[in-house]
């Protein structure tokens, strides 16, 4: 696998620079038989200059592209398609590219024939019109968007509508260098017999250097001994426009406080290996950024690689990587704050030292051959799925055309102001059967879903209705009852596990996809309150709706220890059924196969995405494999039916045919495909979604074109015409999905012309 980079490239003073290049040397880390930098990878260098020679770059820079001609930009695409570089992997920042907030970049991605996959280092929280298009467009482009934190998964689904499964998070890489026992750095001047407060990188005012100096005065009050060393040069925009005006600012200051004497400066540019004998020569890192808005710092990130005691300011980035007593935060421009913080920590050594240790700690899966590795892992998920797409475009059964227009029609039917009413005559709402916690739970689902893909103004109107009438069961224990009468009156004291199972499946979908922060924080309420029963489930579907639930909400709160311990508890009783139950023949967790069977292999596909736990990934696909085989084999789905349901080495039941055996199935292949991207898992979830549409076993299609429901079932006699909340939100949850599947298969082909045309 031979791969193209596009980013700024050493010798340019440039932080997305340094990181491309290390980018590069981890790749070639992990291929120990190869040269450093493999062999066929190459660079195309953006550079800020008018002469494509200013820069003295070394051999792996093929192409250079002038920052503001955009000719040089249609070139280098062409020169990436003739070569033969299999992926392609792009550093974005909106400032190294030209163009109105780099915009120059959009052409050059549009006509790119190879897999790309873009590294964000700006994720901005109130883009400009042109911002939030670009951004768009690159996610458009790109067969995965990588991002350094949760926080900017969270900006890139709420503000600039990415789908989540187009992220991932790997954290920037550091040094892989141990600090030397006999460190000479500590032997010079200004470190020898002081004790130092380090900041390094670019200066430019936006660093807010001067918070340091200002605290100056009274941490030498205490420790005289104290010197604050700033590393680096300044940044050469500054220089450009202002000279040296800033490092001047700073050393004035400093005499006015009277602490010229505790400031210094070394103004250079120091490689990794000198940069690590520096932080570790230091007491403690300060990164005193002026505001928040800073998504990455590589410069941080070195800093806890290397085990520095961190005190920063809370801007973004700080705020996660720092979190877990990894650093210490005091407020933007507060001087005394950080007085206090350094003053506590030079007197107390082993605060200090337990600080520096949990950084150190943490630093080790950053470093850069680790951070490689995953990046390797993403290149060939790209290429793979670059490989197959003609495969997958000629193949594919997904045809939106003949799918039915989306339609809330029978949900808006169904709903008041209390909730969605669970049963039907036909299509009208059968109110004597009153509400019950499954299908509101279904419905916030079904809502979310269809707010995501449209912004449906509808859709959103439900979710407070759906999301209050799960608050209203909830028990003062944190339980859930389950059914409540037309009346509103409580009709059992604790409702099912299953019940149970799925609001936390809905509770944690809510919080993993949902845009309005009000509506996440009620949920997480909820879904905290709940957690005290998890342990308390048996039974093994319950336990596979609430595992969903868990999954779905590490994946925005990834870090959260105790939920993925819980996801590992409850993940395990599935695991230990199949193991129990299983032989050579049935390959399932119990001796029967009785309703809603995908859910158990589906919960265990959520589970090895979050926790990567190979055995039960296998268990997954075994138990799937083996549910397909008895359902699909006739070329359409044929699920297990109710009327008496499947023992093993009996009689397959073919009716009363259920619609939440077909969404389950549909989630399970969905879910499938986006861990494994195999086209099959995209042919099977389309073929299970017609049953709805008549391909079955009677040939009669269970979607109700006039009314917008769903028939409750597939009856040896026919069609069960009841058209309840449960068949139909179970419709219209496939056939969201179906529509996310169809736009994640055509995802290279979208929008390839639009900027083009512009052209």
């Amino acid at each position: 696998m031979k791969i193209a980079y596009i980013s700024t490239y050493p010798p340019r003073e440039c932080g997305i620079a340094t990181f491309n290049n290390n980018l590069m040397k981890a790749i070639g880390s992990n291929f120990p038989e190869r040269s450093n930098v493999l062999k066929g990878d190459f660079v195309v260098a953006l550079t800020d200059s008018e002469d494509i020679h200013e820069y003295e770059y070394p051999d792996e820079v093929k192409y250079v592209i002038r920052q503001n001609h955009q000719k040089d930009y249609i070139r280098a695409a062409n020169y990436i398609n003739t070569s033969t570089a299999d992926v392609c992997i792009m550093e974005h920042e909106f400032g190294i590219y030209g163009g109105e907030s780099g915009i120059y970049i959009l052409p050059l991605i549009n006509r790119l024939e190879k897999p790309l996959i873009s590294i964000l280092h700006t994720i901005l929280k109130d883009p400009s019109y042109v911002q939030r298009v670009i951004i768009r467009e690159i996610a458009e482009q790109s067969s995965k968007i990588i991002v350094m934190s949760q926080r900017a998964v969270e900006f890139l689904t709420t503000i600039y509508d990415i789908p989540i499964e187009k992220i991932q998070i790997i954290e920037h890489g550091v040094p892989d260098l141990e600090a030397p026992e006999d460190n000479p750095i500590k032997n010079i001047i200004p470190f020898k017999n002081r004790r130092v407060l380090l900041t390094f990188g670019l200066i430019s005012r936006n660093k807010g250097l001067e918070t340091v100096v200002r605290a100056l005065p009274r941490i030498v009050k205490d420790h005289p001994d104290v010197v604050y060393v700033v590393l680096g040069n300044t940044h050469p925009g500054v220089i450009k426009n202002s000279g040296e005006e800033y490092r001047d600012h700073l050393k004035t200051l400093a005499n006015q406080l009277g602490v010229s004497q505790n400031l210094a400066f070394v103004n250079k540019f120091v490689a990794e290996e000198e940069l690590i004998q520096y932080l570790s020569a230091a007491e403690i890192y300060v990164t005193p950024y002026l505001n928040e808005a800073q998504i990455t710092s590589g410069t941080l990130s070195y800093a806890v690689g290397a085990g520095s005691a961190v005190v920063s300011t809370p801007y973004w980035h700080a705020v996660e990587l720092l979190d877990h007593n990894r650093g210490r935060l005091f407020d933007f421009k507060n001087a005394d704050a950080l007085a206090d913080i350094v003053i506590e920590l030079l007197d107390q050594e082993r605060v200090l030292n337990e600080l520096k240790q949990n950084a150190y700690e943490y630093g080790l899966h950053l470093r850069w051959p680790a951070t490689g590795a995953e990046f390797i892992k993403v290149a060939q998920e790209a290429l793979y799925e670059h490989d197959y797409r003609d495969k997958i475009l000629k193949n594919s059964i997904v045809d939106p055309e003949v799918m039915p227009k989306f339609n809330l029609a029978h949900v808006l039917r169904l709903t008041d102001d209390t909730g969605i009413v669970q049963h039907a005559k036909y299509g009208i709402p059968n109110l004597k059967e009153g509400y019950c916690l499954d299908d509101n739970a279904r419905a916030l689902i079904m809502a979310i879903m269809a707010h995501k893909r449209s912004n449906s103004k509808e859709a959103f109107e439900l979710l407070p209705i759906y999301l209050s009438y799960i608050h209203y069961m909830q028990t003062d224990d944190g339980n859930f009852r389950n059914f409540l009468s037309f009346s509103r009156q409580y009709l059992d004291e604790v409702g099912s596990e299953d019940s149970y199972g799925r609001t936390i499946w809905s509770l944690g979908y809510l919080i993993a996809y949902a845009t309005s922060n009000s509506y996440k924080e009620f949920a997480t309420e909820i879904f905290q309150k709940s957690i005290p029963h998890f342990k308390s489930l048996n039974h093994l579907r319950g336990v596979a709706n609430t595992a969903i639930g868990v999954a779905l909400y590490l994946q925005v709160h990834p870090t959260d220890e105790g939920m993925v311990n819980e996801l590992v508890r409850l993940t395990n009783p599935l695991v230990e059924a199949y193991e129990k139950n299983r032989s050579d023949d049935w390959e399932w967790f119990e001796d029967s196969m009785t309703y809603d069977n995908a859910i158990l292999p589906l919960a265990l596909l959520h589970s090895c995405q979050i926790t990567g736990n190979e055995r039960v990934r296998e268990v997954a696909l075994k138990t799937m494999s083996f549910l397909d085989n008895l359902t699909l084999s006739n070329g359409y789905l044929s699920p297990v039916g109710n009327e008496g349901w499947y023992q093993r080495g009996g009689k397959f039941p073919i009716y009363d045919q259920q619609a939440i055996e077909t969404m389950a199935m549909v989630l399970m292949h969905f879910q499938a495909y986006q861990l494994f991207r195999k086209p099959e898992h995209i042919e099977k979830m389309f073929l299970c979604y017609k049953w709805f549409l008549g391909e079955n076993t009677l040939r009669a299609p269970l979607y109700d074109h006039e009314t917008k429901g769903c028939c409750d079932g597939l009856l040896p006699t026919g069609i069960n015409r009841n058209q309840g909340a449960e068949s139909t939100l179970a419709y219209l949850i496939s056939h969201l999905t179906v529509l996310q599947a169809f736009e994640l298969e055509y995802e290279y082909n979208r929008f390839s012309q639009k900027l083009v045309s512009a052209k």
